[in-house]
């Protein structure tokens, strides 16, 4: 991640990194997860919002690798890219072993948290540079949309601001300085 971690150790990061990187990966679409910093921004939400699911990590993130280990012979993130794919469909399918209930309740956490990190307000730590936002095309928060924007004939220029950059928004009592 090479920054410090809130919540990971440098172990679970690199294989939450190389998970991120395999379920929105970058392609001929443009960046995906690990270009957005989905990792950073569930590292950071495991150290507040997502608090609960601090366990489920630690205990997953050993799970993806001990399954890597014992069906290919190598840790999760050393794996090529189509080893690392059979394993997360392993776990979507629910046949991988050694998961707490099990591998595609694992696989769902941490899936829904990287679509969060990548297309989220970039306030939150991920979507770094608005790579999320691009890659779907939203142009940004419209606080007003004039007519021509809403009959859609062009596409609208891009606003590339965390709602919190607005003075309607704030986060009074937040503990990232904004």
């Amino acid at each position: 991640m090479g920054e410090a971690l809130e919540a990971l150790t440098a172990s679970e990061a690199d294989v939450l990194e190389a998970i991120v990187a395999r379920l929105i990966p970058t392609d001929e679409n443009g960046p995906g997860a690990r270009e957005a910093r989905a990792a950073h921004y569930i590292d950071r939400a495991l150290a507040g919002p997502l608090s609960s699911s601090r366990s489920a990590y630690i205990v997953g993130l050993a799970a993806v690798d001990a399954y890597a280990q014992a069906v290919k012979s190598r840790p999760f993130s050393e794996l090529s890219p189509a080893d690392q794919d059979a394993v997360l469909q392993d776990m979507e399918k629910n046949v991988a072993t050694g998961f707490m209930p099990n591998s595609s309740v694992f696989f769902e956490m941490v899936r829904t948290h990287t679509i969060q990190g990548t297309f989220c307000d970039p306030y939150y730590g991920g979507n770094a540079n608005f790579l999320g936002w691009d890659l779907i095309g939203y142009p940004g928060i419209r606080m007003a949309v004039s007519e021509d924007e809403q009959r859609m004939k062009e596409k609208p220029t891009a606003i590339r601001n965390s709602a919190y950059d607005s003075e309607m928004f704030t986060m009074k009592g937040d503990s990232h300085g904004h």
